[in-house]
């Protein structure tokens, strides 16, 4: 059997009911979306899925197909969809693709068939509405680039000035805080000054960021003034250090000393200025300082912050993996419970069995040619067993007859129990109105392999394949009513 491909990364979940211009037949329905089938599959169970809603439901693995526990027909391994049982359903397609189809947008008028629909006008039809990714909004697919271009509130935008990208929504605030944007000097009237170099709110920030720019502008200043310095010493007749011998000399001859204090003065300014500078200088080395601390500590911090953003994604793979493990769990537990509501553990067991109608018709069209019941018991920890019913017939009772046959199936107390299986079993088809069932009863072959001790999860049927003429189930049959009947097995436990 092909294995379906799973690299096929945009498929797409069913077409919508109402695209059809006619009613749709059950079997053109996809069993997870409910949907007209897309690409159809076909599992082992007969059941028929969209090749996307396929892919997911076995995306973590083999499932059990909830149509077949719907139809109370689940059967293991049969009812297990697995990507590997399952092929592409082309005759299906080609049935569906010919179904004619319609358009649901409101305005248009196109008409055609499935195949048509998918290929042509599907995400293409100009009254289709779609939703903005940007701000939500519905809009028509013809109008979508006016839209992202010029109406869209939530549109992206780079500033002429400072070229940061922002929402057009925000392009008031940007506005109002963009550092290149054009201002008035209030002071001197010059136009069109970059906001940064007016907005005095930003001067902490400023010096903070530009330290070193600062201290390169300020070094000419204080090689100025130590020349100064030096020139008017010099001019004075004080004495002054060699720069380039390390030696003092004294004032020139002929300089004066009348003024002497007018010297002194400046040479108080200039040293006022000097200190002035180097505090400044010794204030923007702690800048330095501060901010290399404080770079550091951000690292520190950005580090423990990508370990525990790690720490936290493993947690989170760690829980998926817990709640695929706990879906599973409720899977098996939830098919327990369904199977614990109809047993019985006293060797009788009656079968309900309704919409025998469509059952039947897919049984004949070979969709669905058999049906487990649920499993019953002798007793608390006797044989497990279960019936196998064929609508349409199998083997010599194919078409004519309803065939029936008895399974004995693998028990958690097998090791316990007497092998082979040896007991009298009676298959009944119940007449509704209690006057004439049909019986038939048989005791096991103990040669046969299916009533030795179980190694797989149920032996091979045995039974009764002419168990009653469909002939008997026509027109107002005593046996079929409200579409249903009732099937009875009474295992003979003499001697257990």
């Amino acid at each position: 059997m092909a294995r379906i491909s799973l690299d096929c990364t945009n498929s797409l979940p069913g077409i919508p009911l109402s695209v059809l211009s006619v009613p749709m037949e059950n079997k053109y329905k996809c069993q997870q979306c409910l949907q007209v089938l897309r690409k159809p599959v076909q599992a082992q169970c007969g059941h028929r899925f969209c090749v996307h809603c396929f892919k997911q439901l076995t995306s973590s693995g083999p499932k059990p197909c909830e149509a077949c526990r719907h139809e109370e027909i689940y059967e293991e391994p049969i009812s297990i969809l697995n990507s590997n049982e399952a092929f592409p359903d082309n005759a299906a397609g080609r049935e569906i693709a010919s179904l004619p189809a319609r358009c649901l947008n409101q305005g248009c008028d196109w008409t055609g068939s499935i195949k048509e629909y998918e290929a042509q006008h599907e995400g293409r039809c100009e009254f289709e509405r779609m939703q903005c990714e940007a701000c939500q909004t519905s809009i028509l697919r013809t109008d979508k680039d006016r839209h992202n271009e010029r109406e869209c509130e939530a549109r992206t935008l780079n500033c002429k000035y400072c070229k940061i990208t922002f929402n057009f929504k925000d392009i008031k605030a940007h506005d109002e805080i963009c550092l290149k944007f054009p201002l008035q000097c209030k002071d001197c009237g010059k136009k069109k000054i970059p906001r940064e170099k007016i907005d005095n709110g930003k001067l902490a920030d400023h010096e903070h960021s530009s330290t070193m720019e600062h201290l390169r502008l300020l070094l000419p200043m204080v090689l100025s003034t130590a020349r100064t310095r030096a020139d008017h010493a010099a001019a004075h007749g004080e004495w002054q250090e060699d720069s380039g011998l390390g030696l003092y000399r004294a004032p020139e001859e002929g300089v004066t000393m009348g003024s002497g204090a007018a010297a002194s003065m400046q040479s108080v300014d200039v040293d006022k200025k000097v200190n002035a500078l180097e505090n400044i200088v010794c204030v923007l080395n702690r800048e330095v300082e501060r901010s290399s601390v404080t770079l550091e500590a951000f690292s520190h911090q950005h580090r423990l912050d990508q370990d525990k953003i790690e720490n936290l994604s493993n947690k989170v793979r760690q829980l998926e993996r817990t709640v695929t493990m706990r879906d599973l769990q409720l899977s098996e537990t939830e098919q327990l419970l369904r199977e614990l509501q109809f047993c019985t553990y006293d060797g009788i067991f009656v079968w309900k069995i309704s919409d025998f109608s469509r059952r039947r018709q897919d049984a004949v069209a070979g969709r669905t040619p058999a049906m487990f019941s649920p499993a019953f018991y002798s007793s608390k920890y006797g044989y497990k067993m279960c019936l196998r019913l064929y609508l349409n017939g199998d083997g010599t009772g194919r078409g004519t007859h309803l065939s029936l046959f008895f399974v004995v199936m693998r028990g958690k107390c097998d090791a316990l129990l007497k092998w082979p299986f040896s007991q009298k079993v009676t298959l009944m088809l119940l007449d509704q109105n209690n006057r004439e069932h049909i019986i038939d009863a048989f005791r096991p072959d103990v040669t046969s392999t299916s009533f030795q001790r179980p190694i797989s999860e149920m032996n091979i049927a045995s039974g009764c394949p002419l168990f009653c003429p469909l002939a008997k189930l026509a027109g107002k049959s005593p046996y079929l009513r409200d579409d249903t009947i009732f099937i009875k097995a009474i295992v003979d436990l003499t001697g257990l």
